[in-house]
């Protein structure tokens, strides 16, 4: 005869369910007791800050004083009126006509205009400075005939410089003169990119002939004048 075991008294039967609870309980506690801290009360206090209301300062109560409003101004006298009786005579002013007879000579004083000593432009001047052999041709065209000329006189003087030549020194110097009231070249001026240059442009326009003064308004003025002149070593 063999004996009958009960199903439900069997001990491995969840083993491996009890074993997986029992390891994570252990590996439970086992990192409480890892991360547990303790801390140190006894080196803390409370200290209580007595704050005392000395800095609170009494304002005293000031009253202010109402100063009264002047007195109004007196009432103005009253105007007195003089009756002047019928029978006093009164002086009567006589007042004398300020315009002249006929026979009284006026002297016409004529007040000469004093013309300013300016710079006319040669662009706006009226009559423009005439350079000698430009006498004949019409006025419209004597502006144009100076401009010939001033270049016709500088082609015919040009001398490169033989120290620029050898340094390979070229370019543009801008030369501003004055033609003066009796028609002589004053106030020469350059700008260029080297001293040799702008002393050969100073001496091709020192060279210039005495021309005739330019006219505003029919009488001589100074005229500026400006005119590039190009060096370039061919």
């Amino acid at each position: 005869m063999q004996p009958k075991k009960n199903e439900k008294a069997d001990l491995s039967k969840n083993s491996s369910l009890y074993f997986i609870i029992g390891l994570s309980s252990i590996l439970l506690f086992t990192w409480i007791a890892i991360e547990w801290k303790t801390y140190d009360r006894s080196g803390y206090g409370y200290e209580a800050l007595n704050v005392d209301d000395d800095d609170d300062e009494d304002v005293p109560i000031t009253e202010q004083i109402k100063v009264p409003p002047p007195p109004p101004p007196p009432p103005p006298a009253p105007e007195i009126i003089e009756v002047v009786e019928d029978e006093e005579e009164v002086e009567e002013t006589v007042i004398e006509s300020t315009e002249t007879d006929q026979e009284e000579i006026v002297e016409i004083v004529e007040v000469e205009e004093e013309f300013e000593d300016v710079d006319v432009p040669f662009a706006v001047i009226e009559d423009v400075p005439i350079y000698p052999g430009c006498e004949r041709v019409a006025k419209s065209k004597r502006r144009q005939c100076f401009q010939e000329q001033i270049n016709k006189h500088i082609r015919k003087n040009f001398r490169y410089p033989e120290i620029a030549q050898e340094m390979g020194i070229q370019g543009r110097v801008y030369v501003n003169f004055i033609i003066s009231k009796n028609g002589s070249i004053t106030n020469i001026r350059m700008r260029g990119p080297d001293k040799n240059l702008e002393k050969e442009a100073a001496r091709i326009i020192g060279r210039l002939p005495k021309m005739t003064p330019g006219k505003q308004r029919g009488r001589p003025v100074r005229v500026p004048f400006s005119i590039p002149i190009t060096f370039r070593l061919q």
